[in-house]
Formats: structure tokens, C-alpha cells, sequence
């Protein structure tokens, strides 16, 4: 075979992978797309497509568009409907990224972003402002917030202190930490039994009340950790061959970890303090992306932000339609799908993860 014989043998190989990206990301941008549609659209006032796209235009600089909805219609797309999709999809693109971003650094496909304790100790941050706070309830996101945060980094502190300093003794010290902080979170619940409805109803997460200031509280850091953890994606697939491989190659394979994990914590606590804890999201969408698209995270960690926000958008429209007038917390939703998802998850992790 001549060499240019083997070059066109070649070829179609080594497109094939930047194909399967294209295609694939078309597919995550269409499917929140279509998502943020359906979520803006569905509800008790019809909104149609057509007055939906005229009425942004029209919000937009030097441009002045009849959209035809009238100003009760145009006040629900724009401060009920329109804030709680964007938020959805800002919670979702970060709980999934996040999620596959903790895969790659404990190299275990079932490791999900309140690992190192960012649920208990958003949960605990958040009860102690219902049941203490005077401030109302803009001191409830801020408490969860500074309550996640102190968690991992409680965590992180315990796990780097012990002598071994690996992964797994990170995990060990998170599951201590959230341990703690939950029997904590129990005992104030108790003493202060009559916020118990208010504590449930956060803790099983929820969008309802959700309006452009808790977007624009999350925004700045849902986009700059999820940055930063885009920056390190080549770095994770490095980490998956093992630490002394990646020392080997010429990368800080400690260094790389602690500042995936202090990404993910951080993206992770602004979004539960604006949402309430959502579990499973960052399990379900990197695990599919990881099965249908491939294991490098190259491909995972983008694709798991278009994805996981067009998952928490549909789900949302799910707990907020099934049962009608009434909401189902979105918590709930995810946990329908989400624990017989693991499940399957816990049998087919092996052959992703050593």
C-alpha cells in the first residue's frame, strides 16, 4: 500500500470524531431550544410562538415589534415564565456540569456534585435562615450559599489533612461532613417544628418563586466556574489514566483536582441556593452524554451543559403540569427518573470508570 493509499484509509477516521462533536452539539443546542419553548409556551395562558419571539424582539434596542400579547400576557412571559425557564436551564447546565467535572476528578462515574457535603450544608444553611432569620427571604439563598460553601470546604480541609491525601479519602470526609451537618440541620428542625413546611418545601427544591434577581445572583458564578471548568477539560481526560501517569506526562495531577473540585463546589452552592437541592441531575445527563457521545470530556463537559439545561427546563415543565393546578417540587421529578437511572448506572459504571 502506498502512502497515499494509507492517507485515504486514514481519513475518514480521523474526521469522524469532529463529526460526531458537531452533530451532537447540534442536537444538545436544538433540544434546549425546543425546551425553553415548551417551558415558556405551557401553562394556563396560551402564549404562542409567533407573539413570544415578537414580544423579545421588541424588548430589544432600536427595535419596536407588534407582538400582540396583551400587557397582563406580556407580563407573565416576561416575569414568571421567561425567569423560571433561564433559571432552570442556568441550574441544570450547572449541576450536570458539575457532575461530570467530580466524575473526572474522582475518576468514578457515580460521583455527583454535593459529594463533599454541598447538600447538607446548603440544607443546614438554609433552615437555620428559616428558622432564625429575620431578613425575609432573600437571607435564605444566601445562607444555603455560605452554608454549601463552608461544607466543602470543611470537607476539603479534613480530607487534605489526613495522610493519605487521596480521592477516596475526600469522598470519606465529605460523607462525614454531610453527615454531621444533616443531624445538625434535624435537631433545628426539630426545636423549630413550625418551619418545617417552609424547610421541606426548599429542601425539595423548587423554581416557582423564581424571578430575575435569583438569576442574576447565580449568573456570575454558574458562568465563571463553568468556565473554569471548560478551561480543564483536556486536563481530565489526563487525570483518567491514573495520578502518576498524569505526574508522568507533566501534569500537577493534585493542583488540577483542587481546582476542578473548588469549581464544581462553588457553581454548585449558587445553584441549590437559588433552586434548593435538586438531586440526581448531575448523575443522569453526564452519564447519557458519557453512553451516547463518548468518554472523553472534551465531548462530556459541553455537551452536559446543554443537555442538563434542557433536562431541568423539562423536568420543571413536568412538576408544574402532571398535577395541575397543583406543583409537584422539582426535587421530586428528578428523583422519579433519577433513582431507577442509578440504578442501571451502578451495573454498567465499570466499564467507564476503573
Amino acid at each position: 500500500m502506498t502512502s497515499i493509499d494509507a492517507a485515504r484509509e486514514v481519513r475518514p477516521v480521523a474526521v469522524r470524531p469532529a463529526r460526531l462533536r458537531l452533530r451532537w452539539w447540534a442536537v444538545g443546542l436544538g433540544a434546549l431550544a425546543g425546551a425553553m419553548l415548551l417551558g415558556v409556551m405551557t401553562g394556563p395562558v396560551a402564549l404562542s410562538p409567533g407573539a413570544i419571539a415578537g414580544e423579545l424582539l421588541d424588548r430589544l434596542p432600536f427595535l419596536s415589534v407588534d407582538s400582540g400579547l396583551s400587557e397582563q400576557q406580556a407580563a407573565i412571559l416576561m416575569q414568571i415564565r421567561l425567569p423560571r425557564v433561564v433559571l432552570g436551564a442556568l441550574v441544570g447546565a450547572m449541576l450536570s456540569i458539575a457532575g461530570a467535572a467530580y466524575q473526572g476528578a474522582f475518576r468514578n462515574a457515580l460521583a455527583d456534585p454535593y459529594l463533599l457535603g454541598a447538600a447538607a450544608g446548603a440544607g443546614l444553611g438554609a433552615t437555620l435562615a428559616i428558622a432564625y432569620g429575620n431578613a425575609g427571604q432573600g437571607l435564605i439563598p444566601l445562607a444555603a450559599f455560605g452554608g454549601a460553601l463552608a461544607a466543602v470546604a470543611l470537607a476539603y480541609s479534613v480530607g487534605r489533612s489526613s495522610t493519605g491525601r487521596t480521592a477516596t479519602t475526600l469522598i470519606l470526609a465529605g460523607i462525614a461532613i454531610a453527615s454531621f451537618l444533616t443531624a445538625v440541620q434535624t435537631y433545628v428542625q426539630q426545636r423549630e417544628s413550625e418551619t418545617l413546611r417552609q424547610v421541606y418545601s426548599w429542601i425539595l427544591g423548587r423554581l416557582g418563586t423564581a424571578g430575575w434577581s435569583e438569576v442574576l445572583l447565580a449568573l456570575p458564578y454558574i458562568v465563571g466556574t463553568s468556565a473554569v471548568i471548560l478551561l480543564h477539560r483536556r486536563h481530565l481526560d489526563v487525570l483518567s489514566v491514573g495520578d502518576e501517569e498524569a505526574d508522568s506526562l507533566g501534569l500537577d495531577a493534585r493542583r488540577v483536582r483542587a481546582i476542578v473540585i473548588v469549581a464544581a463546589s462553588l457553581g454548585t452552592a449558587a445553584a441549590v441556593a437559588v433552586s434548593g437541592l435538586i438531586g440526581f441531575v448531575g448523575i443522569i445527563v453526564p452519564h447519557t452524554v458519557r453512553l451516547v457521545a463518548g468518554a472523553s470530556y472534551r465531548v462530556i463537559l459541553p455537551l452536559s451543559l446543554a443537555f442538563g439545561a434542557a433536562f431541568m427546563i423539562l423536568a420543571d415543565l413536568l412538576g408544574r403540569t402532571v398535577a395541575a393546578p397543583a406543583e409537584l417540587p422539582i426535587g421530586v421529578v428528578t428523583a422519579f427518573f433519577g433513582a431507577p437511572f442509578f440504578a442501571l448506572a451502578l451495573r454498567s459504571s465499570k466499564r467507564f470508570m476503573p
